[in-house]
């Protein structure tokens, strides 16, 4: 075998030990019994070989191969694409900081940045003893918790520098930590079993819920009247008329009442001097 990218004579992919081969055999097989093509069990079966090793090492790409009747170019090629599948070894705990839009401008950058101070680590690397890699990660769909960490995919809603430093700290020193909704939490071995598709054993994992928190379900129960509707404000300020057809004084909004650019536009002058907005003109005036 050769090493494309070098040139160079490439040695076997070595074999698991046969305790260990066994026992993936097994699982393997149950795995790829639940679809009608075998191909399509690729995913899982990546999943358990990094649930042995921690990454997806050359061993368990050959043996992902030689369960499927595949490649190890194709094999390669779908674990290099996600990013759930590890290509080097990493930590007990995959500690990820959202750095999308609205987390970072919530303090999701600072939050990585404190971190990577904190833990004496960049972006994709693990500490010394083992414990925790971390990575900046995209948009985890609870834009409405920002800023959000997650440690081997669990929910921590609402961080900051400070408790995500706790946390780091936490999981180094093997404290419980609990996750600000869904299941217990468990070492990113573990993790990758369960998305392999093999039984959750966590307790309390099954009675876990990690669905959406009341700020994401407020508009659907405003929607359907189990919630009291908020006062609307009128942009402007002028006078409105109730239900009844009866004129309402102007409403005077607190500070706490912030008005959207969209709903209170502003004139350019009033929110950057520099480049005052004056009336329009016709061309020649």
């Amino acid at each position: 075998m050769t090493d494309v990218s070098l040139g160079m004579p490439q040695l076997p992919a070595p074999d698991y030990p046969a305790d260990v081969r066994a026992r993936l055999d097994a699982d393997a097989k149950e795995v790829v019994a639940r679809y009608p093509d075998s191909r399509s069990a690729l995913l899982p079966l990546l999943h358990l070989v990094q649930s042995e090793e921690g990454h997806v090492t050359r061993t368990g790409v050959r043996f992902c191969a030689e369960t499927l009747g595949l490649t190890t170019a194709e094999v390669t090629a779908v674990s290099t694409f996600y990013s759930m599948y590890r290509r080097k070894p990493s930590g007990d705990y995959q500690v990820g900081v959202c750095t999308n839009t609205l987390c970072a401008v919530m303090g999701g950058d600072a939050i990585f940045d404190e971190l990577k101070q904190y833990l004496g680590v960049g972006n994709n690397e693990t500490t010394e003893d083992g414990k925790v890699t971390l990575e900046h990660i995209e948009c985890n769909a609870a834009c409405d918790f920002a800023p959000v960490v997650m440690v081997n995919w669990e929910f921590f809603d609402d961080q900051t520098p400070e408790s995500a430093k706790r946390l780091v700290d936490d999981l180094r020193a093997g404290r419980p930590v609990q996750p600000t909704r869904g299941a217990p939490l468990c070492t990113y071995k573990e993790t990758a079993r369960i998305l392999a598709g093999f039984p959750d054993e966590r307790p309390g994992a099954v009675e876990a819920t990690g669905g959406a928190g009341p700020a994401s379900l407020i508009g659907l129960k405003l929607a359907k009247g189990e919630a009291p509707q908020h006062r609307v404000v009128h942009p402007r300020g002028e006078a409105q008329q109730d239900k009844g057809g009866h004129d309402r004084p102007p409403h005077d909004p607190s500070p706490s009442e912030h008005l959207s650019s969209h709903d209170a536009p502003q004139q350019t002058s009033a929110s950057d001097p520099a480049n005052p907005a004056g009336p329009e003109t016709e061309e020649g005036e």
